[in-house]
């Protein structure tokens, strides 16, 4: 009962930040274009050309793909979580992260033609500084904690890399 009221509190606090977030163009659009800033613990880092912004992206052993960066206001983090799970294909409800037991829901908001055919997944909005740190110090992330199709992704570097690109957007914002 306890995990329901917790869900659907993250559920609520997500989605009004996705919702208003949304109505402003603020993620990668379908045309971004990327260029190769570095690497961190296995973290390629990039830039976003059209919204002079850096982003993470590591692909895991399970070919399950993780994008991180900053919209281009710099107001909201986002997380994009795809995968190749053909069960996920479907699937209509929000995404919901645990990290460490720690719930987060959000609306997808979308896929980008970046990635290769066969992947599905989508963006989540956040500017709940919880999540931030989870992300940066947690090891491992499961997508639908609550769903037959759940699988775990792996966070590992992310501390070093998510400080490296806050050194890419510095250098690109001054």
């Amino acid at each position: 009962m306890m995990k329901t009221r917790y869900l659907a509190a993250a559920v609520i606090t997500a989605l009004a930040t996705s919702q208003a977030a949304s109505a402003s163009d603020v993620l990668p659009s379908s045309d971004s274009t990327f260029r190769a800033w570095g690497e961190e613990s296995g973290w390629n880092i990039m830039v976003d050309e059209g919204r002079n912004a850096c982003l993470i992206e590591r692909q895991d052993e399970n070919n399950n793909v993780v994008q991180m960066g900053l919209t281009k206001d710099h107001e909201f983090g986002y997380l994009g979580v795809f995968t190749q799970n053909a069960e996920v294909k479907n699937r209509k409800k929000p995404i919901v992260l645990s990290l460490d037991g720690n719930l987060y829901s959000a609306e997808a908001q979308g896929k980008t033609k970046n990635l290769a055919d066969g992947y599905v997944g989508g963006y989540f909005l956040t500017n709940n500084p919880n999540f931030v740190e989870d992300v940066m110090k947690k090891y491992d992330m499961i997508v639908f904690p609550e769903d037959s199709y759940a699988f775990t992704v792996s966070l590992e570097g992310t501390l070093k890399a998510i400080e490296a690109a806050r050194k890419c957007n510095m250098e690109l914002n001054g």
